[in-house]
């Protein structure tokens, strides 16, 4: 009984779920950047910093949030336990020292070493993010889209998640708040970093993986649904303490459900029975063969550029002979000399790219364009939303941005389900999903643009679905296009649209057409706020443009990715 229940054990720490629920509670705490709206305050006043002080503080928070450089790199040389630890502590020493700051207990720095302090600590969250996406996108190959959407929508939900815990303590000086910041997400990355690692996941592939799948997803919507409810009623009611503990007490239990999933697997299952393991070891047989570089992958490039285009519309069975054949073909010519193998430069789309081989790609730059155009307008509307529903008259402005950070969360659950869809049973490339994703977008900025009565609240509900479902679709997407072995600093590059998107449009655009409409408006009423939809009138409609270009690029992508996806996911069809 104790040899089994060992064996057990083991299977359980080297579970694939295991590894994938541990990432998404470290994800959880992983969005710590969203917190700041909630955290700057208390600087601005224990410091006395101006406005535009406080924005330079939030500058530093947006570059550590992106420069992902060094997570990317760092989680190649290190083990991905030492890069979490890193991260840890950059987060414990960033934030812990703001916090010394802050509550007097160290002397006053100058506003370039809190910059520093600020970007330190919100970099940690980078590791997190990295080593999450690559593990668990190593352990699920086949199920990029979920696990993508899933972990990126829990580092959206955290700050939701954080402030609902700092409620509960309810303390009523408001930098506990930093402090809470500083030790919760090290202690929880420290507790479980050495379960998140890559286990071999593409050799644990269950019949039950669908079920468990559907199991995470109504977890999220529940939490989300949860965390809507929780908001709104805190929001319109008054309420005793005594409801913010049980609030959060069921929202840890939503938080911890999905690890029934590895429980169940490891423990109630029967271990899989050895006729089974002879069944799937030849899909799987499959699959490695493709990632193995030894693999006869010889002249592969050759057999692309010299089949007819019919044979990718054959039967795999027919496909794989017609292709060995040319290959057969190519190798007797290439014997006699009669035909140069091309020796291409580098690798093709579909394998493993480094981060050098791919910035010479055009593809990679399409996906980069396109998701700054994206996300980039996005994030102005979410940078914004305080000034674009005063302008429209509404008081209470945080109630919009607790709205878009869940339906940011929604768009990357969603997003990552609906292109999965699109590549597993259309094998189609995945690209498409967003290209909706910006038409979507495009329609809410034209919403936000004539402000009607109401059109807020469609306008955060397109906008947040748009923009969450980028970060779901472009991970999944980069890491097929440009492989699994360097993706860290792949992913960590293309987050770098982000805050460039971020700094052209909200910095360069909306502010100052803002100002300009303020300015105006100060002449003739004498007062210096913007109101009525003209002050964000402008600025929405290019916006609006922006995404229409953006699904332009996302097309062209679509059309010339296409073989890639026939090769990646037409075999999975047969």
């Amino acid at each position: 009984m104790m040899g089994s229940f060992q064996e057990r054990f083991s299977s359980f720490f080297n579970n694939r779920w295991l590894v994938f629920v541990a990432a998404m509670w470290i994800q959880s705490c992983a969005g710590v950047g969203y917190l700041f709206g909630s955290i700057s305050p208390v600087i601005k006043s224990s410091l006395n910093y101006n406005q535009r002080q406080v924005a330079s503080l939030g500058v530093a928070k947006d570059l550590g949030d992106s420069v992902g450089f060094l997570a990317g790199s760092l989680s190649e040389i290190l083990p991905l336990w030492g890069a979490l630890l890193v991260g840890a502590l950059q987060n414990l020493v960033g934030y812990g020292w703001v916090w010394l700051l802050v509550t007097g207990r160290s002397p006053v720095l100058p506003l370039w070493a809190m910059c520093i302090l600020i970007f330190i600590g919100n970099n940690g969250e980078t590791y997190f993010n990295t080593v999450a996406l690559v593990s668990c996108v190593q352990n699920f190959p086949k199920s990029r889209g979920p696990v993508v959407g899933i972990l990126k929508g829990f580092a959206g939900l955290s700050g939701a998640i954080l402030t609902q815990i700092y409620t509960m303590i309810h303390s009523p000086n408001h930098a506990s708040l930093i402090f809470m910041v500083a030790v919760g997400p090290a202690m929880v990355v420290i507790a479980l970093m050495f379960i998140v690692r890559p286990v071999g996941g593409h050799r644990q592939v269950r019949p039950s993986d669908g079920t468990s799948f559907t199991f995470v997803y109504s977890v999220c919507l529940l939490l989300a649904a949860y965390l809507m409810g929780v908001m709104l009623l805190e929001d319109l009611v008054d309420l005793s303490h005594t409801f913010f503990i049980i609030f959060t007490v069921v929202l840890f239990v939503l938080i911890l459900l999905p690890i029934v999933i590895p429980i169940s697997l490891s423990f109630f299952q029967e271990p899989k029975d050895p006729t089974e393991e002879a069944l799937l070891p030849e899909l799987q047989k499959q699959e490695a063969g493709k990632s193995e570089p030894d693999a006869p992958e010889v002249i592969f490039s050759e057999v692309e550029d010299e089949k007819p285009k019919e044979v990718d519309l054959l039967p795999a069975l027919e496909r794989q002979k017609r292709i060995a054949q040319l290959q057969a073909k190519l190798f007797q010519a290439a014997a006699e000399g009669a035909v140069r193998v091309k020796r291409r430069r580098g690798p093709h789309r579909g394998e493993d790219f480094t981060l050098m081989q791919a910035l010479i790609k055009a593809d990679f730059w399409l996906i980069f364009v396109s998701l700054l155009l994206g996300s980039g307008s996005g994030l102005t509307v979410i940078d914004n939303l305080g000034q674009m529903s005063q302008s429209l008259g509404y008081d209470n402005t945080h109630i919009f941005v607790s709205m878009i950070s869940i339906w940011n969360f929604l768009g990357r659950i969603g997003g990552g389900y609906f292109s999965e869809v699109i590549v597993r049973d259309y094998v189609y490339p995945r690209p498409v999903a967003m290209a909706v994703a910006q038409l979507i977008m495009a329609i809410g900025h034209v919403f936000f643009a004539f402000g009607w009565p109401g059109t807020m609240y469609i306008g955060t509900l397109l906008i947040g679905l748009g923009y969450g479902a980028h970060w779901a679709i472009v991970p999944a997407a980069a890491s097929e296009l440009f492989g699994l072995k360097k993706f860290g600093a792949l992913y960590n590059f293309l987050t770098l649209a982000n805050p460039a998107g971020s700094l052209v449009f909200s910095g360069l655009i909306a502010s100052s057409i803002y100002d300009r409409e303020a300015e105006r408006q100060a002449h003739e009423h004498h007062h210096h706020k913007c109101e009525g939809a003209v002050c964000f009138f402008l600025t929405s409609m290019i916006m609006s443009v922006f995404c229409i270009i953006a699904v332009v690029l996302s097309m062209i992508l679509v059309h010339r990715t296409k073989i890639v996806y026939a090769n990646l996911y037409g075999r999975s069809r047969t």
